[in-house]
């Protein structure tokens, strides 16, 4: 398990602010004890945190206005390599519930869990029961994206997690056991640098229903009182989504083609839900350069199968695409991973439905050249 220096220094720091609050909460109390008013009856919101934006669009969805849903990475900034601040590890602490997508995706997160003290945080972990991909690490792979699929071994009945200080699990049947097995063997906790897995899962409609209702249950862990509303509403998103699969499905039937290029290697579970082959210029990270040799890799596999468009993505440099369609004499086209939002699509009020129909309108094009 790889610590940062940084974090861990932020860990510490989130230490002292929590005991300061704690500090001025007790003053704060003891004045409202001595109060002789009697205030108005308010229901208190869940207070959930959530890691990045798809995390905040399913639990938002589910929670209604029953939850304050905050985002620890900010809009516009990519979340691979994000670390969260000693402000942001005081907020976790003191929420009621904390959603993360799991599968590598958050590469903090172990070490922050480790480092709370709140044993009634509730812990969501979204990707939880979904059979993971192998990664695309060096963006080499040009063969069928749904070939190597791995099990992330949750228990079925587990779908959130109660964080004891100990490691000890009070409820067995609402809780779970973080004892991931890999095929190189036994981990504690999750590998860091997405351990070679594709923690992308929520760009599949299909998968995105699985994390919506593990989200589900967890707020209804932290509330029981509302778990019929989040029942609900996670019905309501549910239907959305669903028809969002149906629109894929109908969209790639009879289509010319079935690959696409894009910036790196996101979308292997929409491939493999539709029966697409995603030919990634990168690997699972954004971020990551590709070789020269990864680099003629593509251009040759764009000219033998003549393709006419190279996605790119929105919150990361376009220039590797763009190099590539240069050289093919193709144009490029945004694909969007959802990993967060810019400030302009947020203005514009778009959301994961809306984005994810936008990946829809590009792929068709792309798809029919």
């Amino acid at each position: 398990m790889k610590f940062s220096k940084k974090l861990a220094m932020g860990l510490l720091f989130s230490l002292t602010l929590i005991a300061a609050g704690c500090g001025q909460t007790k003053t704060a109390s003891d004045s409202d004890a001595d109060s002789t008013s009697t205030p108005a009856v308010t229901e208190k919101k869940l207070n959930v945190q959530v890691s990045f934006y798809p995390m905040y669009e399913f639990t938002k969805n589910v929670a209604g206005d029953l939850a304050d849903v905050h985002t620890l990475v900010p809009a516009g900034m990519e979340p691979h390599d994000w670390e969260p601040t000693p402000q942001d590890i005081a907020s976790i602490e003191t929420a009621d519930v904390l959603v993360y997508n799991g599968a590598g995706m958050e590469s903090w997160i172990d070490q922050v869990k480790d480092s709370l003290s709140n044993d009634k945080l509730v812990q969501v972990e979204a990707s939880q029961g979904i059979d993971l991909l192998e990664g695309v690490e060096d963006g080499h792979h040009h063969g069928d994206s749904s070939a190597d699929e791995h099990d992330h071994d949750h228990t079925d009945e587990a779908t959130t997690e109660e964080h004891d200080h100990d490691h000890e699990h009070a409820d067995e049947a609402t809780t779970e056991e973080h004892d991931h097995e890999h095929d190189a063997g036994t981990e504690e906790g999750h590998s860091h640098d997405h351990g070679g897995l594709d923690p992308h899962v929520w760009l599949s409609p299909v998968l995105a229903v699985q994390e919506v209702r593990n989200i589900q249950a967890g707020l209804a862990q932290a509330a029981p009182e509302h778990a019929e509303q989040f029942k609900q509403n996670a019905d309501a998103y549910i239907a959305k989504l669903e028809t969002l699969d149906q629109e894929f499905k109908a969209a790639v039937t009879d289509s010319k083609r079935k690959d696409f290029i894009t910036q790196h290697a996101a979308f292997g579970y929409l491939a493999q839900q539709y029966g697409l082959q995603q030919v990634p210029i990168a690997g699972l990270s954004p971020e990551q350069e590709p070789s020269a040799a990864q680099m003629a890799s593509v251009i040759d596999f764009a000219k033998e199968h003549q393709v006419k468009t190279i996605f790119f993505e929105t919150l990361v440099s376009s220039k590797v695409s763009e190099t590539i369609a240069s050289e093919v004499g193709a144009k490029t086209a945004v694909l969007n991973p959802i990993e967060g939002l810019t400030e302009e699509e947020i203005a514009a009020g778009l959301d994961y439905i809306g984005v994810m129909e936008q990946n829809l309108q590009a792929l068709k094009l792309a798809l029919n050249e």
